[in-house]
């Protein structure tokens, strides 16, 4: 499998060869400015392939050379930590100069305190991390992140350079000699199994129901409280809290980053709900109308005005509406603002099935060209509840500021669990009803 042929105008031209999906990765960030190459700055990488990384790290050892930016490794999970550290893997990565780091999401999902790059400065890096969205690694926008295989990302770590093709381009060695890499050899699977490492599962006791405490005044832990079940009718007039243009992923939905954070405090993550998503209204992002005050506001404070005033509201999507991660915070924050259901042309599919389990509503476009008929000034009626089933579609009533009406055929797949999860609530609240 081959990867495009140049990085970007900002940077020389490397050939990407080998791409891989690892379950973390690794990441060569080497800085640039537009047209200009200059000294390399760090260097990050996980480790599904770090057999061939270690190849290739091995190799520049045998020369007596050492990675020319940072390195950084991050294991994706315990069991593959063990494992590469039993079968001697770390090592040669260790010995070029590479820096392990613990065993979770960090740099892939931005939490990377990244020290050496000021926020807004052109830069970029290459990356074997399976997602390379605007300001996903490092939260800035203009960090350019292009992604390749462990292995290429160790050779580019070696060399420095963006330009550097282990194809075709020599190292120069220790004593002055010049080298070209030789492909990377590995075996497919350790040959004496995984390792499952350390067991760091601590059980709670046995004789006595604990109990969870939780700072009333914290600012990042929140214990959760149900959410409220259908009311047993139809859905009436509801507002539009945003119609959103174009791609919008779970990372527009939910930024990740800094607001990681606040993971166990949905009422403060919920502060980053739909900021990253473009408003067909006016091409901005975090800028909607109020349709009580007439006055515009971010996402999540307006539908926090809507949830005060209990007026109920939905968010219009594009094609493929909830991309990327599957982030349950993404499902989670609109359902506690108020959301009763989300409106698109397609669903990306883990996305579609999160808003099930928190009892929203996950609708399509039965003709995708309606999406055109939907204004952001319209009240939103939703038909049909009483009698939802599998694969009969729900009508949606649109009233339009002229007072004119039309309805519109809105297609689900719900089947009849999911059907429970949404009449209940969420799918705890029927898991609980169950008990």
């Amino acid at each position: 499998m081959h990867g495009p042929q140049a990085l970007a105008s900002t940077t020389p031209p490397m050939s990407l060869r080998g791409l891989s999906r690892p379950s973390r990765a690794m990441v060569a960030r080497i800085c640039s400015e537009p047209g200009v190459m200059v000294k390399p700055a760090l260097a990050l990488m996980p480790l599904l392939r770090a057999c061939r990384a270690a190849s290739v790290a091995r190799q520049a050892l045998n020369k007596g050379i050492k990675a020319k930016a940072g390195f950084t490794i991050t294991p994706g999970s315990e069991q593959i930590r063990a494992t590469i550290a039993r079968d001697g893997l770390d090592k040669p990565l260790k010995d070029i100069g590479g820096v392990v780091l613990a065993n979770a999401c960090g740099p892939c999902i931005g939490q990377w305190n990244r020290q050496d790059m000021p926020k807004g400065q052109a830069n970029t890096i290459v990356t074997s991390y399976n997602r390379n969205f605007t300001g996903r690694n490092d939260a800035n926008p203009e960090t350019h992140a292009f992604v390749t295989s462990p292995e290429l990302v160790t050779a580019l770590t070696i060399a420095g350079r963006l330009d550097f093709n282990p194809m075709t381009d020599s190292l120069t060695a220790a004593d002055g000699s010049k080298f070209k890499l030789e492909p990377p050899t590995s075996d497919e699977l350790p040959s004496r199994g995984f390792d499952a490492g350390e067991e760091t599962y601590q059980a709670p006791p046995k004789d006595q129901r604990p109990s969870v405490e939780v700072d009333p005044s914290s600012k990042r832990l929140q214990l959760l409280t149900p959410f409220d079940k259908w009311n047993g009718g139809d859905l009436d007039e509801m507002f539009v809290l945003i119609k959103v243009q174009g791609k919008c992923t779970t990372d527009h939905i939910s930024a990740a980053g800094p607001w990681l954070k606040f993971r166990g405090h949905l009422d403060n993550i919920s502060n980053n709900m739909l900021i990253g998503a473009v408003n067909s209204e006016n091409g901005e992002k975090n800028s909607v109308r109020n349709h009580m005050t007439g006055e515009y506001g971010g996402v999540p404070d307006t539908a926090r005005h809507y949830k005060a005033q209990g007026k109920n509201w939905v968010a219009i999507g594009d094609d493929n509406y909830g991309e990327g991660s599957s982030r349950e915070h993404a499902a989670l924050e609109p359902r506690h603002l108020g959301a009763r259901a989300i409106i698109v042309k397609s669903f990306a599919r883990i996305h579609e099935t999160n808003l099930k389990k928190q009892g929203l509503l996950a609708l399509t476009f039965q003709e995708p060209s309606d999406y055109d008929r939907i204004c952001p000034d319209d009240l939103i009626s939703i038909r049909g509840l009483k009698d939802m089933a599998p694969g009969k579609p729900l009508q949606c009533v649109v009233r339009h500021s002229n007072g004119q009406e039309e309805t519109l055929q809105l297609n689900h797949t719900f089947n009849d669990l999911q059907i429970n999860w949404f009449r209940a609530g969420s799918a705890l609240n029927f898991m609980k009803l169950k008990q």
